[in-house]
């Protein structure tokens, strides 16, 4: 599965590869290091990252503060934490305007990077763009998944697992978990069925069966009585069927 990948914006090279370190320990991607702000707005036109680490002083043409804003012009969303040392009042203030996901004073611990990071994630609405990060086999986590248009962001070991909607083939209901499958691995949420289909608004998801949400892109054979999805056979609910047919033909 992809890790969240954060693109770190400082121009004190020190710090930076601090920073760097502490990230990918943290079981995060490092997706680059960049000290002008001009720089950073041309990198996140071509590659945007998950999260942006944003040095409020930055030295050249324009500072961390302008830079946001600049990224918010040109319609980049991208979550933004602040580094910043004793900035001014007024730049603290401008700082706000770009609502960003958090702010870390320098010198900072590696414990204020980490939970910095996590309060990001957990300020992460279904109405915005952005986030997440990994593993193999089953994950369980005890929280609401963040839902964004195109991908889901669980927990494991402090980190946020990336899982493209479009990668899920079907979820299943497991007494009060659901087994979200893909086509390398399955993660088994805490929550019941009903509550993440109600969250879970993309179109290509269709609840058949109690007990079956498929992702409608991922079928492989429709008869009667059930449908395939990789070889496993789903059945549909005739309190559902009604609806899924209706979903069928639409596509």
């Amino acid at each position: 599965m992809p890790v969240l990948r954060i693109l770190i914006v400082e121009d004190e090279m020190i710090i930076a590869t601090k920073i760097s370190l502490n990230l990918t320990q943290l079981g995060y991607e490092v997706a680059g290091i960049i000290p002008r702000g001009e720089e950073a707005i041309a990198q996140c036109k071509v590659t945007p990252p998950d999260l942006l680490l944003l040095d409020i002083n930055l030295k050249g043409t324009i500072d961390g503060v302008e830079t946001a804003i600049q990224l918010q012009r040109e319609k980049i969303s991208i979550p933004i934490i602040y580094l910043t040392a004793n900035s001014d009042e007024g730049t603290f203030e401008r700082a706000k305007k770009t609502n960003p996901q958090a702010f870390i004073s320098k010198p900072y611990k590696k414990i204020d990077l980490s939970r910095a990071i996590e309060l990001a994630f957990s300020r992460v609405k279904t109405t915005k763009n952005t986030f997440e990060a990994p593993q193999k086999t089953p994950l369980v986590h005890s929280e609401i998944p963040y839902i964004l248009s195109d991908r889901i962001f669980v927990r494991h070991k402090n980190r946020m697992v990336k899982l493209f909607l479009k990668d899920i083939l079907y979820i299943e209901a497991e007494r009060s978990y659901c087994r979200i499958m893909t086509v390398e691995t399955e993660f088994l949420l805490s929550m019941p069925l009903r509550v993440l289909s109600e969250k879970l608004h993309a179109e290509q998801f269709c609840r058949i069966h109690r007990s079956f949400i498929i992702n409608l892109n991922q079928i492989d054979e429709v008869a009667e009585t059930h449908i395939v999805i990789s070889k496993k056979a789903i059945p549909i609910g005739k309190t559902y069927k009604e609806d899924f047919v209706k979903r069928i033909r639409l596509i």
